[in-house]
């Protein structure tokens, strides 16, 4: 769905809310797991647990091998990338993810689960994901922005979402990715199977809409 967006100018830690988190989340609760070698890692783990998914830290391949699903944080991808292969960590998540296991990317985490980038230098990906992402496609961290937007299959109006630094798709490989929201007619929500990706930052306005529904999707 193509959203006109009026951007609002961001301000850092102006859309750090939310509810608190409840306390336990309940039995049968999938577990979650955010990656945490760098990244919004605390904003993550606050809105998964928000949403009621037993929410823990990955930062090895033991604990990646014990969630049922994961996300993967923004932050700096080529940062987050070296740090995949210096933990041990690139090879195991690519076998999970080839084995189906359900990854929610956000920012830097939609650009390390592209398969292709739209730029020259080489960077560590985990691909599994069938598009070509361009890195700060909405301009430099001046340029950031807050705004609405619609986004398929998400009940209750647009979304307050907060685009930092924010990549965007420029072209999709597959027939099996779908375009969930668009901003300027680029993708920036894009879902192929277990497999969800955003261009901007759903875990710092409160708004945890898109958590719930990745959430809802894993089989624990």
């Amino acid at each position: 769905m193509s959203t006109s967006f009026v951007p609002e100018r961001w301000i850092p830690g102006a859309r750090l809310t939310g509810s608190p988190a409840p306390p336990h989340p309940g039995p049968g609760a999938p577990i979650v797991g955010v990656l945490s070698l760098q990244g919004d890692v605390i904003e993550h783990l606050r809105a998964l647990r928000r949403v009621r998914a037993n929410a823990v830290q990955v930062k090895t391949p033991d604990q990646l091998a014990s969630v049922d699903a994961l996300v993967l944080p923004g932050g700096e991808s080529t940062t987050i990338g070296k740090l995949l292969v210096r933990f041990g960590l690139l090879g195991p998540l690519q076998a999970r993810i080839a084995a189906g296991m359900p990854v929610f990317g956000t920012c830097a985490g939609m650009i390390l689960l592209s398969d292709e980038l739209d730029q020259v230098e080489e960077q560590p990906l985990v691909g599994g994901l069938h598009v070509r992402t361009r890195r700060n496609a909405f301009g430099r961290q001046q340029d950031s922005f807050d705004t609405r937007i619609e986004v398929v299959g998400i009940d209750g109006g647009p979304m307050d979402v907060a685009f930092i630094r924010a990549p965007r798709v420029v072209e999709l490989l597959h027939p099996g990715v779908e375009v969930l929201a668009t901003v300027e007619g680029a993708p920036v929500v894009v879902r192929q199977g277990p497999l969800w990706a955003t261009a901007f930052h759903p875990e710092v306005t409160g708004d945890d809409r898109l958590h719930a529904a990745f959430v809802a999707t894993v089989a624990c």
